[in-house]
């Protein structure tokens, strides 16, 4: 990708996909029979928007023909080539569709059939009668306690068709709030825990120093395990992609960029940067012998250490081997991370000497102790003093959503309320006596009720879970260790999944229904999960295809048959409750100086745009604090950054300590007893967000194969007698997967890597341990917490082997629906 132009790429490959899907809507599959997917208008174009930004949808003769991105997106994805085809998709859940088992023998029956394939179609009434059956009986036979709803993932944008508010507040107002919720997410569970001890706030959703400062006043740009050039292209929101031309503007300067990494990624490949291969995992280790030279060096801002943070005389002498020995010397880090201590100590010379904003990823505190990466990432940051200085510092979300945009002068929308019984820790207990485990123990959770877990400061015990409900998302896609995650769910009694493709969580559960689309139904959402630069109707473009309904009409059913649908619905249909939610956030009109259309204008124009100010655009985060740092004080309990929590030394934990330091993982390389001789880099995936638009052609643009693509150093091909394009078996004692080999000297010897998000694919059958036939990276993983702090995943910590696979591979099931019975 270096040197060439995004809006080029982009715009070139979306209208060449847009023109492959006119031509796939007019030699549509032979299952998309007449009527299947019917078009809202008849002829004409449709704004609506995605995770990968907003769109015009095409329509000729009642049919969905193609897709054309907005014409002010500066750098439309080219993911938006894969919506149409996930809408009509082989994968599509056509109907309601029961376990065969299920059906039979009622809940509870042979669980380790789950998996196989074997459903039952049944019509909606069935379907429904048989879920709100489940739900009382489970919540009368258990308890509060008996039912999982802490349905986690990135479903899709839009204020009201968010299922999983909505699935919360079917319970809530049904069962009075009889479930079992969940806090925190896989993206950042480390650091949305570690950072408010530290800076008083998450951080990892939060503004940044927006990228015009950067442009202009930051010498040297970091990118620490963040890969923007690719992750940029979705959020969780509406995706406004105003990020890119920034990055264009910052090459354009020819100022350095450094990107430390396992691998060359596409950042690194866009600004030519000086590629630093750190050793997996090593990160803190890495920032301790930078810190200990700027110390030894008397290189370090003693004078911002003084006034803006605490503890940092507590944390000295860790670093300079007082009170353990082990001064955290560059020549030490070097021989953990494998960078050479010269290098460390060049790169501690020359982010002093400049004004460097230090850009971090998230993948470094999904790990093993994953608390530690951010904390010493900003302790090496207050080192530098250069905190709240415009383009110096650090920033936590560059990589994520376009944070960094400015910020527009814009109208917000409130999104759908859960009903008010959610809650947000372990031991905080709604009215009906259910609480809430951290998001990533789920399968702990379903193997260990009663057993006792801490987090954050608080212990409490594991619920005994009857029955999950997944809205929204891919578990058997993002958690780890999958082969654990099989055996796990055959303990419950009742699993009910809505999802629009047969995912391997659908395939997994007793009772699917089929939800629509996001292009189904009307929505309306923001633009920009940091810029706010629009409003979008999300308008329906296809009327439902086969028997899809959307979420809200599905709980409210539910609803009707607990005796609470007003509750729920509260009278109003989608098109009342998405005008109300507009003309909520428009009462926020005339405080911002600012005025909108009414709904009806909005609605028929499609997108309201915002101007930003030019305040916004010089926008310097923790600006306020190093001014005045008595007036504006940071949320911790000193009111500064806390380089030494006392909060966290009174929890006593023996995986936490009191501040930064380095703790030897579960398993990494050079790590003392590995017993695996390949770190697994398990990245975001190029042409996929997670696991959404798997099931699609896209797949068809990096499948090698059929299966997910293996990134492999050539000397480690090598001597695996593997060549490019040959089937390898990855495998440790955890799980096996099959994965297609990339030989390429762009990634680290030692390492190797698949992307996470690929649909997990057993051979036939689905019994615990079988190998995945298409590429599922979390069936490598092992599935522990980070810390008894945060409780985060650590996908990112693990070690494999891998062999070329010998004989005939078996081709891959999972993109296909199950056969109708």
């Amino acid at each position: 990708m270096s040197g060439k132009d995004f809006n080029e790429i982009s715009r070139r490959g979306i209208l060449k996909g847009a023109s492959a899907l006119g031509v796939m809507g007019a030699l549509a599959p032979s299952w998309l029979g007449a009527g299947a997917a019917r078009a809202a208008v008849a002829d004409g174009e449709v704004i609506t928007g995605s995770h990968w930004g907003v769109f015009h949808a095409r329509v000729e003769g009642g049919q969905w023909t193609g897709i054309r991105p907005w014409e002010k997106d500066p750098h439309p994805s080219r993911q938006l080539e894969g919506i149409m085809d996930s809408v009509l998709s082989p994968s599509r859940i056509k109907y309601p569709m029961v376990r065969r088992a299920y059906l039979e023998g009622g809940p509870g029956t042979s669980p380790e059939t789950r998996g196989a394939g074997d459903f039952v179609r049944v019509s909606w009434e069935q379907a429904l009668d048989l879920i709100a059956g489940e739900l009382r009986r489970v919540s009368e036979t258990h308890g509060p306690t008996g039912i999982f709803a802490g349905s986690y993932g990135w479903m899709s944008p839009g204020k009201l068709h968010n299922c999983q508010s909505l699935l919360r507040r079917m319970l809530n107002f049904g069962l009075n709030g009889a479930f079992v919720n969940a806090s925190g997410d896989y993206s950042t569970g480390a650091a949305q825990i570690i950072m408010p001890h530290v800076m008083g706030t998450l951080e990892v959703y939060e503004q940044q120093t927006v990228w015009p400062v950067v442009v202009e006043a930051t010498d040297v740009l970091v990118f620490w395990g963040a890969d923007p050039v690719r992750t940029n292209q979705i959020s969780w929101t509406v995706s406004d992609h105003g990020n890119y031309p920034y990055m264009e503007a910052f090459r354009e300067t020819g100022k350095k960029v450094i990107v430390i990494d396992p691998w060359r990624n596409e950042t690194a490949q866009f600004f030519d940067a000086e590629w630093v291969p750190i050793r997996p995992g090593t990160d803190v280790a890495m920032m301790l012998g930078m810190a200990h030279t700027l110390h030894e060096e008397e290189l370090h801002d003693a004078g911002f250490l003084d006034e803006y943070t605490t503890g940092f005389d507590l944390f000295l002498p860790y670093l300079t081997g007082e009170s353990d020995g082990v001064p955290k010397t560059a020549d030490w880090a070097a021989e953990i991370c494998e960078v050479p201590a010269e290098k460390i100590r060049e790169l501690a010379r020359l982010f002093q000497s400049s004004r460097t904003m230090l850009s971090s990823g998230w993948a470094i505190q999904r790990q093993h102790h994953g608390e530690q990466s951010h904390w010493m990432l900003v302790t090496l940051a207050a080192m530098l003093g250069q905190i709240g200085l415009p383009g110096g510092g650090f920033g936590l979300s560059y990589h994520y959503a376009n944070g960094g945009a400015p910020t527009a002068n814009s109208i917000v929308l409130p999104g759908m309320s859960d009903g008010g019984g959610a809650v947000d820790g372990p031991d905080w207990l709604n009215a009906s006596g259910a609480g809430s485990i951290p998001l990533a123990r789920v399968v702990d959770m379903i193997e260990n009720p009663g057993a006792e877990f801490d987090f954050n400061g608080k212990r409490a015990a594991y619920p005994d879970v009857k029955m999950a409900y997944w809205v929204g998302g891919n578990p058997f896609s993002h958690h780890q260790d999958r082969n654990r995650m099989v055996k796990a769910w055959q303990k419950l009694e009742t699993v009910v999944v809505h999802d629009f493709q047969w995912t391997a969580t659908a395939r997994f559960a007793d009772i699917v229904l089929p939800a629509t689309s996001a292009y189904e139904r009307n929505d309306i959402e923001n633009v920009g999960d940091y810029s706010a630069i629009a409003l979008v109707a999300m308008k329906q473009v296809i009327e439902p295809v086969f028997e899809a309904r959307n979420d809200f009409d599905i709980f409210a059913d539910i609803s009707e048959r607990l005796g609470s649908r007003e509750a729920f619905t509260e009278g109003k249909d989608e098109m009342a409750w998405i005008r109300g939610m507009y003309e909520s956030a428009a009462t926020q009109a005339p405080a911002r100086g600012i005025t909108v259309p009414s709904f009806d204008d909005f609605w028929a124009a499609g997108i309201v745009e915002f101007e930003i100010p030019e305040e916004n655009m010089q926008y310097v985060r923790y600006g306020d604090f190093r001014e005045d740092p008595l007036f504006e004080p940071l949320g911790t309990p000193s009111g500064l950054i806390e380089i030494y929590s006392k909060n966290i030394e009174k929890m006593g934990y023996d995986d936490c300590p009191a501040h930064p330091t380095w703790m030897e993982p579960l398993e990494r390389l050079g790590g003392e007893g590995a017993k695996f001789p390949f770190h697994v880099d398990t990245t975001h995936p190029p042409a996929r967000l997670h696991s959404q638009l798997c099931g699609t052609s896209l797949r068809e643009s990096y499948a090698v194969g059929g299966r997910e693509p293996c990134l492999i150093n050539p000397a480690d091909a090598e001597a695996r007698g593997v060549t490019d394009g040959d089937i390898v078996r990855v495998f440790n004692d955890r799980g096996q997967c099959l994965a297609g080999a990339v030989i390429s000297d762009e990634i680290r010897p030692g390492v190797i890597r698949i992307s996470e998000g690929g649909w997990y694919d057993p051979a036939p059958g689905g019994e615990v341990g079988a190998l995945d036939i298409y590429g599922d990276v979390n069936t490598l993983t092992p599935d522990i917490g980070t810390s008894k702090l945060a409780q985060g995943n650590c996908g990112h910590t693990v070690l494999a082997d891998f062999e070329k696979y010998q004989g005939d591979a078996p081709a891959p099931n999972v993109f296909m629906a199950p056969a109708e019975v």
